[in-house]
Order: structure tokens, then C-alpha cells, then sequence
């Protein structure tokens, strides 16, 4: 099972990612209730922008957090600088065995219990 990560749902809803959506429609992802707060809360999101995400995450399952995923994103963020969004997810798929699909593989490389993938290779 795969959490897509919140880059790789803004490029899905870019034209020339049409390689990306069909890999969507293939694997299934579930994705972290922190990439819909990342993507939509985005300040500069346009109004149509907003739908196409909108509609593209109401087709998929949103996890969770609970109460381990935050204990394991405070160790990790003690055990390296990254955001508060990126510790969130990572943890949730380590909580949850799930492999995080991203493009910013060397963001995540370190985490020694996270499997990572990079769709668009």
C-alpha cells in the first residue's frame, strides 16, 4: 500500500503529468490528511485549481493521524531539520507500513524504517 505525497498531488492535476494520473488510477494511494492541508491551504491556489484537487482527493482515502504518528514525527524532527508536514507524513506511513510515493526521494532517504518510491522515474 502507497500514501502519495503532497508534491505529487500538485503534479497530478498538471497537464503534463498524465503518466502520474494513470499511476493514481493503478496503485490505488491513499494520502495524509497533512497533504490536503499542504495542497488546499496552498495561499496562491487559484479557484479552479482548488476544484481539481478537491475532486482528485475525494477519490481517495484519506489516513489519519494518531497519537503515534505525532510521537514519531517530534523523534524524527529531532534527529534532522525537516517540516513539520514532511515529519507528519513520514511518520504516518511508518505508523500505518505504508510506502510514501514522492518526488523528493533524498528528503525521506535517511529515515531508516520508511520505504519511499518516486512514480515519475
Amino acid at each position: 500500500m502507497t500514501l502519495i505525497d503532497s508534491n505529487l498531488i500538485i503534479y497530478a492535476v498538471q497537464a503534463e503529468y498524465k503518466n502520474l494520473r494513470q499511476w493514481i488510477v493503478d496503485t490505488d494511494p491513499k494520502y495524509s490528511i497533512i497533504s490536503r492541508v499542504e495542497v488546499l491551504g496552498f495561499a496562491r491556489i487559484k479557484p479552479i485549481e482548488k476544484q481539481v484537487v478537491t475532486d482528485l482527493l475525494n477519490n481517495m482515502e484519506i489516513i489519519y493521524l494518531n497519537l503515534a504518528c505525532y510521537e514519531l514525527a517530534i523523534i524524527l524532527k529531532q534527529q534532522r531539520r525537516m517540516s513539520l508536514g514532511d515529519a507528519l507524513i513520514a511518520a504516518t506511513c511508518i505508523e500505518y507500513n505504508k510506502t510514501l510515493a514522492t518526488r523528493n526521494i533524498a528528503d525521506f532517504e535517511w529515515i531508516e524504517d520508511l520505504k519511499v518510491i518516486n512514480p515519475l522515474l
